[in-house]
């Protein structure tokens, strides 16, 4: 089943391959814990997996280069990830996404209809919406949520007054995240370096959290390393000392 290896030795390329990953873990958290934590190791391109029962437990990396895959396939060899130890090798076969970038992509009959499909589809929103006079580019459109800068804020003009940045302590302040980021998600990233403790989520407000380390030295190599990570394309974490 997936991908094992029967004595050949697979060529080093842009796609790990990984097993033995905890069948427990949703689907969609899987993906973006992987893409969260393995793009500390270079330009993460997709991140496959797969509902099946003939792929569950398995995923694959697309890195944008080679040197990032043989990186984390190095340092994150039996890595215990929620709780089971990862298994990772090279990926046997290209995956699309490369074969596009080389021009060696042959596409699959079905999968060519179903993006024509959505291609018009697409075309025919951005051609209503031109009718409307709306730039489909500009996410505030008729629709979209104005960016977060244009929102109000809700403690008014006397929030905009910035506050002096909390001395250095143990605990991190992070901002900035998804809101579908998780606990075991940051834990993943934090816990790579000495001295952590905890990762608190606020509940109320999405897209912040805490985290605790033993002592101000291990914050802020955490910080130092962590500072400006993107934790998806579009989230770049802001982390700053929390104010005690």
């Amino acid at each position: 089943m997936g991908e094992n290896n029967s004595g050949t030795e697979v060529p080093a390329n842009q796609t790990i391959y990984i097993n033995n990953l905890n069948e427990k873990i949703k689907l969609d958290e899987l993906k973006k814990t992987l893409h969260a934590m393995f793009s500390q190791f270079g330009k993460v391109l997709d991140v496959l997996a797969f509902k099946t029962l003939k792929h569950k437990g398995q995923a694959w990396v697309v890195f944008e280069d080679v040197s990032s895959a043989t990186n984390a396939i190095r340092q994150m060899q039996s890595f215990p990830f929620y709780d089971k130890p990862m298994k990772i090798q090279y990926a046997k076969t290209k995956s699309d996404i490369i074969a596009k970038a080389d021009g060696t992509f042959v596409p699959r009959e079905r999968r060519k209809r179903h993006e024509e499909k959505g291609k018009k589809r697409k075309e025919q929103q951005d051609a209503n919406q031109a009718g409307m006079g709306l730039n489909p580019a500009y996410p505030g459109a008729y629709g979209g949520a104005p960016p977060l800068s244009q929102i109000p804020y809700p403690g008014g003009v006397k929030s905009m007054v910035p506050e002096a940045p909390a001395p250095p302590n143990n605990i991190l302040f992070v901002q900035n995240l998804p809101h579908e980021a998780t606990s075991v998600m940051l834990q993943m990233l934090f816990c790579q370096y000495p001295g952590f403790k905890e990762v608190r989520m606020v509940e109320a407000k999405p897209g912040i959290a805490f985290v605790e380390y033993e002592n101000e030295m291990q914050s802020s190599m955490a910080m130092q390393n962590l500072q400006a990570f993107k934790v998806t394309p579009q989230n770049s974490m802001l982390i700053t000392y929390a104010k005690k």
